[in-house]
């Protein structure tokens, strides 16, 4: 399993439009990706109402896990889409 942790940046939090961009994304990779906020419980990225409902506001720390056959592209495509994107 590789993992990262994200500090979140942008002044809404993860909301509509970058939830789905990073849904998107998860769902390229065979991986089973996870996504948490540092007290939480581990949801799977690519369930979008999930997601949403994680509520994450700037300012947040998330975890980002990935485990499977591609896990480390997961992880790589996936900081990559949190830097840019959030």
């Amino acid at each position: 399993m590789k993992t990262f942790t994200y500090t979140i940046n942008d002044e809404l939090g993860i909301h509509a439009r970058p939830a789905g961009m990073l849904v998107k994304t998860a769902k390229q990779f065979s991986s089973n990706v996870m996504i948490k906020k540092a007290d939480g419980t581990p949801i799977d990225v690519t369930r979008m109402m999930a997601v949403m409902g994680l509520g994450v506001k700037r300012g947040d720390i998330v975890e980002i896990s990935a485990e499977g056959e591609d896990e480390m592209q997961a992880v790589e495509a996936l900081e990559e889409f949190f830097q840019i994107n959030l």
